[in-house]
């Protein structure tokens, strides 16, 4: 054997930091069992034949040194009680029985199923997320989350590997005789409490750089240099912005000497289709986009690789001897010349992050040390290199797997099924933690070419996590706006221009994700979970803290010219988003829209900082210019982060917080002073500010502080919308918009929207008569929806016309 001496351990920055050893005062303990109470509501439940307890960190739990609470302890001879404010647990002090270990929930929880036996899996668990959609054309089953209508839910850990001395992962024990070893969750019905606690023991969820948040463009294709940067310029031209730059397998060799495999693993730029890797990753830079690889690492290093040699000498192999080097993810030594040797020179060369896309299932020479799980460990901890946000690009490995975001959830069938499917499982995913969801918008293979399910579904993605077209290589499914018909390619290009308006608003979101524990898609149940309606609603989900969604996930009706979406409405006052109708909640809903438009409501009161429309272009940068949109009915809070995008972007230091209040009573807006400065964000801005849903006011004054700024105000009586644009504002100054005599919240025009529906639509014209003099009539919503419903109408056309006449029905 020729070359180095091989390391014996990871490099320090592939260490996780860990506080995994409990306080002594949380523990209770016996010859064979201990309980750890974490919290009043999460407790460690181990059971171990030999008496000896692990704790060492796992994969899934880092952190187990919290506060102490308050619980009391009977500790008879054949009797253990722990009891805390929120749950009692009794224990008979034998081995781990259903009969002789329970937990009941203390609270009005459930009549009489708030209590948990040993080895029960939990009825009415919320479910939790799956690790791939490949192949998937409609719904699949969902591994258990954390919540359950009942109140509780467990987390078993018994299984997973512990991080040893040197960091790296080891069995529990002598891996012969394995203990149990779960966490009981007995958190009611508070399920942002229980996700909290979940990030404590496990890691919070990482602060993603915000060149994530735009529109990134795949697509397994066997693109040539030149024909890549012909999309990225047609992008341009339709004035469509991108982010990130994907390319799939094909950046690499793939056909090759099948004496060293089948292609499919490759880490050698395909010279004949981009013969200059570093000057096309400068070019993407130069035009504000990031830019990632797909790698398959299963079959590892092959001898035609340029890694080749010098990762053989680092691992002290002869190269000579053209023996691939196997992929080893059991071994640091492998792993760490697989980072050093292979990926960090691609990495000097342009390569901003990897796509870790991992098919080859869960096994390794170390029994339940899962290859996924590896990649994305040490891909991510890896990529914080050189003062980066860390970042990878992979499939969900199991509990804990929030750490590791971005995921990438598999190549599905191009069906409306599949699309009626991802609202749900997106936002359930937060029920496990992860909350950083990347879907193949559009789909990704076989299925059918639907104009409508490609339009609704870029509305999907611009309301996701992240949003990513793709598709594979047949010549039919490309996710280009332009190789759709009119209506579709004019919807998709307006929404993913929104998608990058929206970015300051989503990087707000992220940061609260990060320091908050709040997902940016999370289930309506989180916000009413003692409302039936919330359950019953799966593809309605709130986006971020000002608004909620309600995707349309079917086809249109043709005569209608209008899909709709099921919606229940919490109660207050809710705006749409793109029309400004008011709606009053406290109801269910279908909610029916044009090709155009989807349902998207704001809370009364809510704000949304976007970027202005002429700030657009490719990347997310800090705008100098904004829109921010506020919703008219309530008074409401706001404060927009801005970060410089180092690796220290999650710390106040590193940060502009830009406070934001909106007093509907007092009839004023305010800006405040920035705090804090970063690179990359701007000192003076201008703001263009949109009350939706007001009548217009008498007199509209701005003030920076002592000083008369003069603005440009405009009121749209057509959309009961009022729009004040303010130039050149000094950030440390802020600024005030005044209404006098206050804000009124405008009446939805019922008639006109009635009008412009029947006009759009296709039916016999003295029908279109009837209904439009119902509406007229002068009578009450409630006695005008009767009305209607006595009339011989579609049911379609009946929900379109009922919807706008009840809309802000009283």
């Amino acid at each position: 054997m020729t070359g180095t001496t091989r390391a014996t351990r990871l490099p320090e920055h592939l260490r996780l930091e860990t506080s995994p050893q409990a306080q002594p005062t949380a523990i209770v303990q016996g010859p064979n069992y201990r309980f750890t109470v974490l919290t009043s509501q999460l407790i460690r439940l181990e059971y171990s034949e030999t008496g000896e307890f692990e704790d060492r960190a796992s994969q899934v739990v880092l952190h187990r040194d919290l506060e102490v609470p308050e619980f009391r302890v009977v500790d008879e001879p054949h009797r253990l009680e722990i009891v805390t404010q929120h749950v009692h647990l009794v224990y008979d002090k034998r081995e781990f029985t259903p009969h002789g270990l329970s937990i009941k929930v203390l609270g009005k929880v459930s009549n009489y199923h708030s209590v948990w036996h040993y080895g029960e899996v939990g009825e009415k668990n919320l479910g939790g997320t799956a690790r791939t959609l490949d192949g998937v054309g409609g719904p699949c089953e969902l591994e258990p989350g954390l919540m359950s209508r009942y109140g509780f839910a467990t987390l078993d850990d018994s299984e997973t590997l512990v991080f040893d001395d040197a960091g790296w992962l080891t069995p529990r024990g002598d891996g012969a005789t394995p203990g149990t070893d779960l966490y009981f969750f007995g958190y009611g019905r508070d399920y942002r409490a229980c996700l909290r606690d979940f990030y404590r023991i496990s890691g919070p969820t990482p602060l993603v750089p915000r060149f994530t948040l735009g529109n990134w463009w795949s697509r397994y294709y066997r693109y040539t240099e030149e024909e890549y940067r012909g999309v990225v310029e047609r992008f341009d031209a339709e004035r469509i912005p991108l982010s990130v730059a994907v390319l799939d397998m094909d950046w690499h060799l793939t056909e090759i000497d099948p004496v060293h495999g089948s292609g499919w693993t490759g880490y050698t730029w395909n010279r004949e289709l981009f013969p200059d890797p570093e000057g096309f990753a400068r070019w993407l830079h130069g035009r504000g986009l990031a830019l990632t690889l797909n790698v398959h690492p299963a079959d590892g290093i092959a001898a035609h690789e340029e890694a080749y040699e010098r990762t053989a000498r680092a691992l002290g192999l002869d190269p000579e001897a053209g023996d691939a080097i196997a992929f080893d993810p059991t071994d640091p030594e492998f792993l760490g010349s697989y980072l050093r040797e292979v990926h960090h020179p691609l990495e000097e060369a342009g390569v901003d992050f990897w796509w870790l896309d991992w098919q080859s299932g869960p096994y390794s020479r170390v029994r339940g040390l899962d290859p996924l799980w590896v990649l994305n460990h040490v891909h991510f901890l890896d990529s914080a290199r050189n003062d980066r946000l860390p970042l990878t690009f992979s499939r969900y490995a199991g509990p804990g797997s929030h750490r590791y975001p971005i995921g990438f959830s598999g190549d599905t069938i191009v069906t409306w099924e599949s699309l009626a499917f991802q609202p749900y499982f997106t936002a359930t995913a937060s029920n496990i933690g992860y909350g950083w969801w990347s879907h193949d918008i559009g789909g990704h293979m076989w299925g059918y070419k639907d104009d409508d399910l490609a339009a609704r579904w870029v509305q999907l993605g611009v309301f996701s996590p992240i949003n990513r077209l793709h598709s594979s290589s047949m010549p039919f499914t490309g996710k280009e706006p332009w190789r759709y018909r009119a209506d579709a390619e004019a919807a998709m290009g307006e929404f993913l221009r929104l998608r990058h308006r929206l970015v300051p608003y989503l990087h707000t979101m992220n940061h609260r994700a990060s320091a908050e524990g709040r997902p940016i898609v999370e289930p309506m149940y989180y916000e009413h979970p003692e409302t039936e309606d919330a359950y019953e609603v799966p593809n309605q989900f709130l986006f971020g803290t000002e608004l909620m969604v309600a995707p349309v996930v079917e086809p249109r009706d043709r005569a209608l010219n209008r899909a709709s979406a099921p919606a229940w409405l919490p109660p207050g006052l809710w705006i749409d988003f793109f029309t400004g109708t008011v709606y009053r909640g406290g109801r269910r809903a279908r909610l029916y829209r044009t090709l155009e438009t989807m349902p998207v409501l704001a809370r009364a009161g809510a704000i949304v900082p976007m970027a202005h429309p002429d700030t657009l272009g490719n990347g997310t940068p800090a705008p100098e210019r904004f829109e921010l949109r506020v919703f008219a009915g309530a008074s409401g809070e706001f404060t927009l982060i801005e970060d410089d995008g180092g690796a220290s972007a999650g710390e106040r230091e590193h940060q502009v917080r830009t406070p934001i209040h909106f007093d509907w009573e007092g009839g004023s807006l305010s800006v405040r002073s920035a705090v804090g400065t970063a690179d990359g964000v701007p000192t003076v801005r201008s703001w263009e500010v949109v009350i939706a849903g007001v009548r217009e006011p008498s007199n509209v004054r701005a003030t920076s502080g002592s000083q008369e700024l003069g603005p440009f105000v405009v009121h749209d009586e057509a959309t009961n919308t009022l729009r004040v644009i303010v130039d050149d504002v000094d950030a440390r100054e802020g600024f005030t918009l005044t209404a006098e005599g206050g804000f009124e919240l405008a009446r939805n025009r019922t008639v006109a929207a009635v009008e412009r529906l029947l006009d759009d639509v296709h039916a016999e014209i003295a029908l279109k008569g009837k209904i439009f003099s119902c509406v007229t009539s002068g009578q009450s919503p409630a006695a005008v929806a009767a009305g209607l419903s006595g009339l011989d109408i579609d049911p379609a056309l009946l929900g379109a016309v009922v919807e706008l006449v009840l809309a802000d029905a009283e």
